[in-house]
């Protein structure tokens, strides 16, 4: 099975960073999509606001740049997240992030 994601965007939000009790640490953030598509022959305008999250060492060196307003690509994985007050959603869990 393939569990692969690309989309690019802009910060929409000033990344928050975290260290976990075992101290990994963690940058979260929400990217903001705006593109338009070509589905059933027509054009579509496509929005999405997607959670972001980059964990390991790679959050403090892929993100140590990143500011609201930063337009970037970001490859990863796709993750079902519960919050604390049962509300679910898909994460994106990113592996590499690229400024464009």
């Amino acid at each position: 099975m393939t569990n692969r994601m690309e989309l690019s965007g802009v910060v929409a939000k000033p990344p928050i960073r975290s260290q976990s009790p075992s101290g990994i640490h963690h940058c979260r953030f929400w990217l903001e999509h705006r593109s338009t598509v070509i589905e059933a022959d027509l054009p579509r305008q496509v929005y999405c606001l997607m959670p972001v999250v980059v964990s390991g060492q790679r959050s403090q060196t892929d993100t140590q740049n990143l500011v609201q307003g930063s337009s970037i690509k970001v490859r990863g994985f796709v993750a079902y997240q519960t919050s604390r007050n049962g509300v679910g959603k898909l994460v994106l869990h990113a592996e590499h992030i690229t400024q464009i």
